[in-house]
């Protein structure tokens, strides 16, 4: 099977590894030249996953049409904000009626409000039972060293989700069907914002009790505004959501953690996202579901604090206090508190 991987960063070429052991023939593009002439050269993706052999069969190129010649399956790997624009560059002529699309971007689009496999469906013309979303506690890092993962291929069409799941599953990369793509994708968004709190946490010199209770809260957040759009509540417990949440809020590897931790030493968003390579998705991600919580009317009250914090130049311990000091409840999952 030919694969068109759309965006060559840290995680689409990590992904292009575990294709290219099952035998498909992958085609990365990236509007980069510097990657591609760097990746011919020296067999290496250093700007996004330094450190990783890249094998021969794996082709990379700056001609997106090039990419798309003849692809079987076409995967969305390019940040959530501009999926919409580089999917409307394809000319017709490389879409086809057989095509399964993959997004592995997780991020809600800005205005629109929709999630990924919508602007996919949208921006291309795609029948949504040809698109799937790929989610779940997996780093670009360990997944190119092979370290055992498990993540979760979504689709309304559970057929297109175990094409998938078939096209990536490895000894080592374990992929499970479903389909409930809304919580899937839903998860994976809006674990980056839970995932700044925790940076913040970190930065701000809190402790481990105060990142347990954003985690946590953090999911009830998530499986509140998940139901209010249509996904399952149980889907947020499992690996797109509190697998997802846990990896994203604890790890090294995590850019939104990053960039928490930043902001809670006292940095400004503008001057740690200036001198970032990668993007960290939570923060446009934020503006969304802030929006959507005032739309739906869910009360979230760690997204709100984010929001103000990262937009409203709110100070960290400030945001803490006030959730710390909000109206006592009482703990029922997923209702309105």
């Amino acid at each position: 099977m030919k694969v068109a991987m759309i965006g060559s960063g840290s995680w689409g070429t990590a992904l292009a590894l575990v294709l290219n052991e099952n035998k498909h023939e992958v085609v990365c593009w990236t509007k980069d030249d510097k990657v591609v002439e760097t990746v011919r050269e020296s067999g290496e993706n250093s700007r996004y996953l330094p450190g990783i052999k890249i094998p021969a069969s794996i082709s990379f190129t700056s001609n997106l049409e090039e990419s798309m010649r003849g692809a079987d399956m076409v995967i969305n790997a390019v940040p959530s904000q501009v999926s919409r624009d580089v999917i409307s560059k394809i000319p017709e002529k490389y879409f086809t009626d057989k095509q399964i699309w993959v997004t592995v971007s997780k991020g809600i689009e800005n205005n629109t409000y929709k999630r990924v496999s919508e602007v996919i469906a949208e921006a291309g013309g795609i029948d949504p039972r040809r698109v799937v979303a790929l989610s779940g506690p997996s780093h670009a890092e360990e997944v190119a060293r092979r370290i055992p993962t498990a993540i979760v291929s979504a689709s309304i069409e559970l057929d297109s989700a175990r094409k998938v799941q078939d096209a990536f599953m490895t000894p080592y990369f374990r992929v499970y069907a479903n389909d409930d793509v809304t919580g899937v994708e839903l998860g994976g968004a809006l674990k980056n914002i839970i995932a700044l709190a925790a940076g913040i946490c970190d930065g701000a010199g809190f402790g481990d009790n105060t990142k347990a209770a954003l985690i946590t809260r953090g999911l009830v957040e998530m499986n509140r505004l998940g139901k209010k759009m249509g996904a399952r509540s149980d889907t947020f417990a499992g690996l797109s959501g509190m697998g997802d949440l846990i990896v994203t809020c604890m790890s090294q590897h995590s850019r939104n953690r990053y960039v928490g931790e930043q902001i809670g030493k006292g940095r400004s968003l503008q001057e740690i996202l200036d001198e970032m390579v990668m993007v960290a998705e939570g923060v446009k991600t934020t503006l969304s579901a802030y929006e959507l919580s005032q739309k739906y009317k869910v009360e979230m009250p760690i997204t709100e604090q984010i929001y103000l914090t990262l937009f409203e130049n709110k100070p960290p311990h400030d945001a803490m206090v006030d959730l710390m000091t909000r109206e006592s409840k009482v703990e029922d999952w997923g209702k309105s508190q």
